[in-house]
């Protein structure tokens, strides 16, 4: 039996080793580095009282019983279990668990968005970009921070995009979309009116579009090119933030970079190097 599970099982427990069961189940990280001394204080038990807890569980001693707790510690570090993406926490959690259930729900969420993805998608959406000779970025909220996200990583291989939504000029920008552009909206729950208003109008001037979203039902995807869509169990409302929707939309967006990126990888990484050198040592370098 693993240790953390000798440990709830305190039907043959005294109280003591209960007590001290019960410290180590909800402080496992902090013992695996203190002294028995420590423990015991924190415990109000003695050394003795550990040691034959360590012993009835089949070590020789504390040192034995720790080195057993720290392996369980690492164990669970990267053990990812299952998070409510609406409410993550809990009023009783303390720092370290509130912690561990945010790194689980972004691996799980990342892990969903992987085995949803339509890679036939993802290429045409990559596709589009590539060719546009100018990005217009339409969403809001904190969708509009991914978008900034990944208009900082476009940069990066000389593709400038726009904003749409930026300083309320959203209908200046869908105005100046033209056939060799491309409108790319980001948007989790793809119901925005304005948004539906510009792809209806996109739509009928044929002019290309393209769709990153949660819905599938979204009136936009209709309205698209090409759509990629991650669907998470994420509410609409009832929830404490939006984190399984914009850890979806960000590896997304960076997947969609990276196949830009390989597109042409030799011609970026040499690409890259010329302007390391200007940027690092050379004429543009910040003194």
């Amino acid at each position: 039996m693993l240790i953390l599970d000798q440990l709830q099982q305190t039907t043959d427990f005294t109280a003591t080793e209960k007590r001290i069961a019960a410290y180590i189940l909800a402080h496992l990280p902090a013992v695996t580095t203190i002294y028995i001394k420590d423990l015991a204080t924190a415990t109000y038990t003695s050394h003795s009282a550990i040691i034959r807890l360590a012993q009835k569980l089949g070590y020789h001693g504390y040192r034995d019983f720790q080195h057993a707790l720290s392996a369980a510690a690492v164990t669970q570090a990267h053990t990812v279990q299952a998070v409510d993406v609406n409410f993550p926490v809990a009023p009783d959690d303390d720092e370290q668990t509130i912690a561990k259930k945010m790194a689980d729900l972004t691996v799980t969420t990342v892990q969903k968005s992987f085995a949803q993805l339509d890679v036939p998608a993802l290429r045409a959406l990559a596709a589009q970009l590539t060719q546009a000779q100018r990005i217009f970025i339409f969403a809001q909220g904190d969708s509009q921070m991914r978008a900034r996200s990944f208009q900082n990583k476009l940069i990066k291989i000389n593709k400038f995009a726009i904003i749409a939504d930026e300083y309320a000029d959203d209908a200046w920008n869908a105005a100046n979309v033209g056939p060799k552009d491309c409108a790319f909206f980001i948007s989790y729950n793809g119901t925005t009116h304005v948004h539906q208003q510009y792809a209806q109008y996109f739509h009928d001037q044929h002019l290309p579009s393209l769709l990153l979203t949660g819905n599938p039902n979204s009136p936009l995807i209709p309205l698209v090119q090409h759509d990629l869509v991650s669907v998470q169990a994420e509410t609409s409302f009832a929830k404490i933030g939006t984190f399984a929707s914009q850890a979806a939309f960000e590896y997304l967006l960076d997947s969609l970079f990276a196949v830009m990126y390989a597109q042409d990888l030799k011609h970026h990484l040499t690409d890259l190097q010329h302007k390391q050198q200007l940027i690092q040592g050379g004429p543009l370098e910040n003194k």
